[in-house]
């Protein structure tokens, strides 16, 4: 028996994965589908449900996987009357078509767990994030080190590229013990949609990262991916300081915020 569209709905909430829900909301006139029927988009453009098919299937479609990016609800209209002026159909009516995005949790992705990643850890969970931790040194990558993450691995950051998905609701935070290990990692990671790569250190230990990587044949504009020296100037000093300045940055960046102060603002 076929899968509903209500039982894909059910599957993305208890799965935390993405889709966009598209419902006709007015149908006038002659229409391929009526009020009420609904379509899921999944993120690789298969889809459960039909809002019609053909011509009109395909740019709603088009339209759902466009509206991953700005995570936000859309209404589009489509007149079936002539396709000389770019309509989607010749039936002669119209329609409507709710598009609601479905996006997951997203994932604070911690490599290093030190003082500063144990804070950061703490914070983002609190701040709802689906917290992931790595460090090759397993002595870091324990509950009883990182408290109240939801997943740990122990492994480099190589190894790590092939157990754990990093999707485009990914966040990366490196708080790693060195340069080396930025050098030794980063690679992989610049290769993956992360939504953020921020990495700890002083602007000087950024350039003698950035110089490495550039020996080793990564562009310079693919670098220009990553935040560092990471998060936003607060002349933060503890870790616990340093964790809320890098998620302010996350936050900010996330939600489209500019990082000024309110009461500056019009």
């Amino acid at each position: 028996m076929q899968k509903t569209v209500f039982q894909g709905l059910a599957e993305l909430e208890t799965g935390d994965q993405a889709g966009v829900f598209c419902t006709i909301i007015r149908s006038q006139g002659s229409t391929p589908r009526g009020v009420g029927s609904k379509m899921i988009v999944y993120p690789d453009g298969s889809i459960l449900g039909t809002v019609g098919g053909g011509e009109v299937e395909n740019r709603v479609i088009d339209e759902a996987l466009d509206s991953f990016k700005s995570g936000t609800p859309r209404i589009l209209t489509y007149s079936m009357v002539d396709p000389q002026r770019g309509d989607p159909g010749v039936c002669g009516g119209q329609l409507e078509i709710f598009l609601e995005p479905i996006l997951p949790s997203p994932t604070l992705l911690l490599i290093g767990g030190g003082h500063v990643g144990k804070a950061v850890a703490h914070l983002a969970k609190w701040l709802e994030f689906r917290v992931v931790v790595c460090d090759d040194r397993p002595e870091f990558c324990t509950p009883e080190t990182i408290p109240g993450a939801d997943d740990y691995f122990p492994v480099s950051i190589e190894e790590l590229s092939k157990k754990l998905e990093i999707t485009s609701w990914t966040y990366i935070v490196l708080t790693t013990r060195g340069s080396n290990v930025d050098v030794e990692g980063l690679p992989y990671l610049l290769e993956t949609p992360a939504a953020y790569i921020g990495v700890i250190g002083s602007r000087r230990r950024w350039e003698l990262t950035m110089r490495n990587l550039i020996d080793v044949g990564i562009k310079k504009e693919v670098l220009a991916k990553v935040h560092s020296p990471i998060g936003l100037e607060l002349n933060a000093e503890t870790p616990n300081e340093i964790a809320v300045s890098i998620m302010a940055e996350i936050l900010m960046l996330r939600n489209g915020g500019d990082g000024r102060k309110m009461s500056n603002q019009n």
